[in-house]
C-alpha cells in the first residue's frame, strides 16, 4: 500500500478558507500544500479536480461494542464504517463488557484496537459510584476524557452519589463529558406510559417518556457542578431546544463549557419520523420535535452547540423489533454521519466551513488532539475526498457495520465520500475499505 501521493486540483476546505490547491502526502504526513505542484519519484497522483478535500472526521463519542458485546459491533466492522463515511479517528465510550473503569480495562480496550481498527482510535475511561481513586490517578495522555453518565444507563455506569459526583468534577485530571438525563424523571414518565399503553408503547411516546424536562435538569446540575470546581465539561448529545440557552455562543477557545450534538438531531424530528421508522430511531437522549431539529441545527451554526458527532450504537434488528421496553436504544450512525451533515450545507442551514469546525477542528482543539484535525503541512495525513455532486442512495446492502442495517436507508444524499486517507494510506477508494490498515493510538498535547 502506497503512501506517497499527489492530489491534485482539488477545493481544499479548512479553518474556515476554501481555495484550489495540490496536496502531496509522504510518510502519513502532509508534506506539502500548494498550487502547481508536479508528480515526483514513486507517488500515485489523484486528479481531485471538482471534489472537496477536508481533514477526516473526528467522531467524540461512538459505541464498538468490543468487548463483551461483539453479537452487536466489533471494532474491526465499525472501524471499516467509520472509513467508508470519512471519520479516520474514534473516540469510543466506555460502557463495554467490562466497563472500562480502571487502567487495565482502559489499556485492555487499546490492545484490541491495535490489533483491528482501521482508523485512528482512542478511548474513553467511565466513571461509576465506586471508581474516584482510579479517575484521579489516570494519566491525562491515556484517554481522551472521563465519561459520566448523570442519567439512566446500563450495569455500574450510572453516578448517582452526589458526594461521588462532586468528587469527579473536583478531582478529574481530563475533560469530563456527560449524558444528562434525570433517571427519576425518566422512570416516573414510563410508569405513566405503562398505564396508558399496557405493553404497547408506541415509538413517538419515547421522547416524552425521555423527557425535554429530565435533559435540563440533569444539563443544569452539570453545568452548576463544573462552574463550581472550573472543571472542563464538554456535554454530549443535546437533544432539545431548551438546553442551548444553558451555553454561550462564539468560538470554542477560551471554552470551560462546550456541548456537542449529533446527526441524527439535525436529521430526524417529529411523530412522522417515528411513525415511519419505529424505535430504529429509538436512542437516549430522544429524537425530539422538528422545532428542536431546527434550533439544535441553528445552535451549531452560530457556534452556541461546539460539536458534531454521532453518537453510533449498533443493536441487531431482531432487537430492535421487540416492543418499547426491550427494544435497546442507539444507532449505527458512522458510515453516513458525513454526508448527513454535508445535507444541511446543501440546504443552507450550515455552512461547508462550519461542518468541518464541528466535525474536525473543535474535536481536536477541545481533547487537544496532538497533529490532527487540520489541513496542516506536517500534520497526519486523515484526509476525505468528498464529491459534492455525485448524489448517493443509501441501501442495506452497503452497510458496513457488523448490525447490518441502517436508519438512513432509502435517503438519497447530496454528495458522496470519493476517497478516506488515514495516515496516508487510502482506507477507502469510494467503493472498498482496504481493511488492512490499522490506524494509531490517538495522543493528546496534555
Amino acid at each position: 500500500m502506497t503512501d506517497a501521493w499527489l492530489i491534485k486540483n482539488a477545493e481544499l476546505v479548512n479553518e474556515n478558507k476554501r481555495w484550489k490547491a495540490d496536496v502531496r502526502i509522504r510518510d502519513g504526513k502532509i508534506a506539502t500544500i500548494a498550487q502547481g505542484l508536479v508528480k515526483e519519484r514513486d507517488e500515485e497522483v489523484i486528479d481531485a479536480s471538482g471534489l472537496l478535500l477536508l481533514p477526516g472526521m473526528i467522531d467524540d463519542q461512538v459505541h464498538f461494542r468490543e468487548p463483551g458485546l461483539t453479537q452487536k459491533a466489533d471494532i474491526a466492522h465499525e472501524s471499516a464504517a467509520c472509513a467508508a463515511g470519512g471519520i479516520t479517528s474514534f473516540m469510543e465510550m466506555p460502557n463495554t463488557k467490562p466497563p472500562a473503569l480502571d487502567r487495565e480495562s482502559l489499556e485492555n480496550k487499546y490492545t484490541i484496537a491495535a490489533g483491528s481498527s482501521v482508523v485512528n482510535y482512542a478511548f474513553y475511561m467511565g466513571a461509576s459510584n465506586d471508581n474516584l481513586e482510579a479517575i484521579r490517578s489516570l494519566d491525562p495522555k491515556a484517554a481522551p476524557g472521563v465519561k459520566v453518565f448523570m442519567g439512566a444507563s446500563t450495569g455500574n455506569m450510572l453516578v448517582d452519589n452526589p458526594e461521588t459526583l462532586d468528587g469527579i468534577f473536583r478531582d478529574t485530571p481530563v475533560p469530563i463529558i456527560t449524558h444528562c438525563e434525570d433517571t427519576p424523571m425518566i422512570d416516573a414518565n414510563l410508569a405513566k406510559a405503562h398505564e396508558k399503553y399496557g405493553e404497547d408503547i408506541p415509538a413517538w411516546e419515547h421522547p416524552h417518556i425521555r423527557s425535554r424536562e429530565a435533559c435540563i435538569k440533569s444539563t443544569r446540575l452539570a453545568i452548576s457542578l463544573a462552574k463550581k470546581h472550573n472543571t472542563r465539561l464538554h456535554v454530549l448529545h443535546i437533544s432539545t431546544a431548551d438546553e442551548l440557552a444553558l451555553f454561550e455562543p462564539g468560538p470554542i477557545e477560551g471554552k470551560r463549557i462546550t456541548a456537542e450534538t449529533c446527526v441524527h438531531f439535525l436529521h430526524f424530528g417529529g411523530k412522522a419520523d417515528y411513525d415511519e421508522k419505529g424505535f430504529l430511531i429509538k436512542c437516549n437522549p430522544a429524537i425530539k420535535d422538528e422545532a428542536d431539529r431546527d434550533a439544535i441545527t441553528k445552535a451549531l451554526a452560530e457556534g452556541r452547540l461546539d460539536v458534531l458527532a454521532t453518537d453510533h450504537a449498533p443493536h441487531l434488528l431482531e432487537e430492535k423489533a421487540q416492543k418499547y421496553d426491550k427494544a435497546p436504544s442507539g444507532l449505527p450512525l458512522v458510515q453516513f454521519a458525513l454526508q448527513a451533515a454535508l445535507e444541511r450545507v446543501t440546504e443552507g442551514k450550515l455552512t461547508l466551513e462550519r461542518v468541518v469546525e464541528t466535525v474536525c477542528h473543535n474535536p481536536a482543539k477541545l481533547f487537544s488532539v496532538e497533529h490532527r484535525g487540520f489541513l496542516r503541512e506536517g500534520y497526519s495525513a486523515d484526509l476525505v475526498l468528498v464529491d459534492p455532486n455525485k448524489k448517493h442512495t443509501v441501501t442495506r446492502e452497503e452497510v458496513l457495520s457488523k448490525c447490518g442495517w441502517s436508519p438512513f436507508e432509502g435517503t438519497t444524499f447530496s454528495s458522496s465520500i470519493a476517497a478516506t486517507f488515514v495516515n496516508g494510506k487510502r482506507v477507502w477508494d469510494g467503493k472498498t475499505v482496504d481493511k488492512s490498515n490499522r490506524g494509531e493510538r490517538l495522543t493528546f498535547d496534555r
